[in-house]
């Protein structure tokens, strides 16, 4: 795809190219030639007022030379006899005799080739007939400038097609890589690699297809976990009849047929522990690869805010969700991050009034996700002594926050969770998900200035709402 947008743009701009190019170049060649010919039209017409007052030599040899505005030499006149003066032939001469006297009877201005270039032959009217005045115009002149235009027509062109050819490929490697990564993404989940998961950027189209493809990884994980779940369940199922089919086989006594029994039922037994054992190695894996591959944050924030939003309505609590519109991946498995979501939700409907207020925002950055989770309640006093509490388990000295889940989920993508005045009014949640646990670790300056253009942008937008 990527070549056949720089073919297509080659072709394309080299036919606009040529189609301008070439006319302009003859127009400019068409201006040289009228720009030279009406030069010496215009030292021509020089000569005529005084053709028309005398014919004598010395006055006219005068005046073709005033009229010369290059190198002499080029203009020439021929006058006709007159009583006891034969023709005369003053300045240069290159046209024939049959080329003047066809000027003459032709009676206007006419071109005739000469030698090194044409020369203009300009009839005029004196007292003794029709004198022509010879103007030479050299091949140079004729093409004064055309070369440079044409070199300067040129560069442009060319200029333009290597423009169009760089804009092409910068379009098809912004059209094929995201391409190339979904082909990719494709093929390693068909070998079995459960965890991969495409970048959703490029264009549109691309975009979604990626987001498509990353929905479909989750359901087949999904999938192959109940399915394996299934399977266990089936298993610890048949463990009750096998346990009666040992019970009964052990009774029936020491026959052949009760040996072959109690040897079959053994060997299911040992069939179905093994079915047990691999079921469950699997269902870790597939757990590790939902981890690994993460989830959509802003599905999963839509989704449990189109849960809680229910008993939001019943209560008279006005809900806000913000940067949920486009998929965010973050590197945590999605029953995690629900959980994570309903604890701080649930704290929202648990400690401040009915009522209240309450927001989501989830902020992508190049180095991590933030999920805001702020109301308009009375706030925490001590938020540091809240968070340092939030690690018990709900008894004597515990606000009851329940942030142990949340901040177990930030801290394996190695973030944090802090807790602060929201631009509500009342607490701020606020859980940082590094998508790269090195960069996370290495960036901390980085992160704090992330969290100071955040902390703008948020008061910068209530200020304006």
């Amino acid at each position: 795809m990527r070549w056949a947008l720089v073919k297509v743009a080659l072709a394309v701009t080299t036919m606009v190219v040529v189609a301008f190019a070439v006319p302009l170049g003859l127009v400019v060649k068409e201006l040289a030639r009228d720009r030279a010919y009406g030069s010496a039209e215009r030292q021509a017409a020089t000569i005529g007022p005084v053709l028309a007052i005398t014919t004598d030599r010395t006055q006219l040899e005068r005046a073709v030379a005033s009229a010369e505005t290059g190198p002499g030499g080029r203009i020439g006149v021929h006058v006709p006899a007159s009583g006891r003066n034969g023709p005369a032939e003053i300045g240069a001469r290159r046209a024939a005799e049959a080329d003047v006297a066809a000027a003459v009877k032709l009676g206007r201005a006419s071109i005739s080739p000469v030698h090194g270039g044409s020369a203009l032959l300009q009839p005029t009217a004196v007292a003794s007939g029709i004198a022509v005045v010879e103007v030479f115009v050299p091949d140079a002149a004729l093409t004064n400038g055309v070369t440079t235009a044409w070199a300067v027509l040129a560069g442009v062109g060319l200029a333009l097609v290597i423009g169009s050819v760089a804009v092409a490929d910068r379009l098809g490697t912004r059209l094929v890589r995201p391409a190339q990564r979904l082909a990719g993404a494709a093929h390693d989940l068909g070998r079995g690699k459960l965890g991969v998961r495409v970048q959703e950027d490029g264009p549109k189209e691309l975009r979604l297809a990626a987001s498509a493809f990353n929905s479909m990884a989750d359901q087949v994980v999904q999938l192959l976990a109940n399915e394996r779940e299934l399977a266990a369940d089936l298993s610890h199922r048949l463990r009750t009849p096998l346990t009666v089919l040992r019970l009964n086989a052990a009774s029936l006594g020491d026959t052949p047929a009760a040996e072959q029994t109690r040897a079959a039922v053994a060997q299911l037994e040992r069939e179905v522990d093994q079915i047990i054992r691999t079921v469950r190695e699997q269902k870790a894996q597939t757990q590790q690869t939902a981890a690994a591959a993460g989830c959509d944050a802003a599905e999963v924030i839509r989704e449990r805010m189109g849960f809680w939003s229910a008993l939001a309505e019943d209560e008279g609590r006005t809900v806000r969700i913000a940067g949920a519109d486009r998929p965010v991946r973050v590197p945590v498995a999605r029953p995690e991050l629900a959980a994570a979501l309903d604890a701080m939700l649930g704290n929202v409907f648990r400690h401040t009034p009915e009522g209240t207020a309450f927001a989501v925002d989830v902020h992508n950055a190049d180095e991590a996700v933030i999920v805001l989770v702020s109301d308009a309640g009375p706030g925490i006093a001590d938020p540091d002594a809240a968070l340092r509490r939030g690690h018990g388990g709900g008894g004597e000295g515990s606000t009851g926050l329940g942030l142990d889940i949340v901040r177990r989920l930030a801290e394996s993508t190695g973030g944090d969770v802090r807790l602060g005045r929201s631009v509500l009014g009342g607490t701020e949640v606020r859980v940082w998900l590094a998508l790269d646990d090195r960069r996370a670790r290495q960036g901390v300056r980085r992160g704090h200035r992330l969290r100071r253009t955040l902390g703008r942008r948020r008061r910068v937008t209530h200020t304006g709402s």
